[in-house]
């Protein structure tokens, strides 16, 4: 059977097993052997990481001919009008390629979301806001470059949700492995993290939560 894993990835963290000495590793959170990060997160990005030990579900998961979507939160610098979010909307031009189309909303600060180690860098005289993004596509640091091309430049991203999976009841730096019973249907829409507060997982989808020592 299939392994799954969702983990909350802290701030710092690289998407891999293996790094340069000092730098905190996925080896320090997850000992299940044999799973890989089925998609990747910046490490100065946060949030949901799907793991699994089935190539054919990390390609569906990854691959952006799948078109599953991903939920991001956002903090920017400064607060992005209408017509800036209807730019991130339609597509912008990157200069090495044309992002899909998305859609982008601003939303409250979120009450369940932890404070980040480090804190984030802010300027008194700029306020700050934060922006639901959902892409179907993800390509190196897309989001990050597309709110700096709008002018919003990226301080905090989030990953709340891949396709039907989401953060909820997962601390950071925990993990909860999930029942492989949805493999059919990963297109599948995606809800809305604001729509009850917080992420919510599918019900539907037994789960168990482990958390492994931390390595030394």
């Amino acid at each position: 059977m299939s392994t799954l894993i969702l983990f909350n990835k802290p701030y710092g963290v690289l998407c891999q097993f293996t790094g340069e000495p000092g730098r905190e590793t996925l080896a320090g959170y997850i000992s299940v052997p044999g799973v890989y990060a089925a998609g990747r997160l910046d490490t100065d990005s946060e949030g949901l990481l799907v793991l699994t030990d089935d190539g054919t579900l990390q390609a569906r998961i990854a691959d952006p001919r799948h078109k599953l979507a991903k939920t991001y939160l956002v903090q920017v610098e400064g607060v992005p009008d209408e017509a800036a979010l209807a730019t991130l909307r339609i597509g912008l031009d990157l200069g090495d390629f044309v992002t899909r189309p998305c859609q982008a909303r601003l939303v409250p600060e979120p009450e369940w979301l932890w404070p980040r180690n480090p804190p984030i860098r802010e300027r008194k005289s700029i306020p700050t806001s934060w922006v639901e993004i959902v892409l179907k596509e993800g390509k190196n640091r897309q989001v990050r470059r597309m709110t700096a091309k709008i002018g919003f430049p990226t301080l905090r991203l989030v990953r709340v949700r891949v396709g039907e999976w989401s953060l909820e009841g997962i601390a950071p730096g925990e993990w909860h492995e999930v029942a492989v019973t949805s493999l059919a249907r990963p297109e599948g829409p995606a809800q809305s993290p604001q729509s009850q507060g917080r992420p919510s997982l599918r019900r539907d989808v037994p789960a168990s939560r482990g958390r492994p020592p931390r390595r030394s």
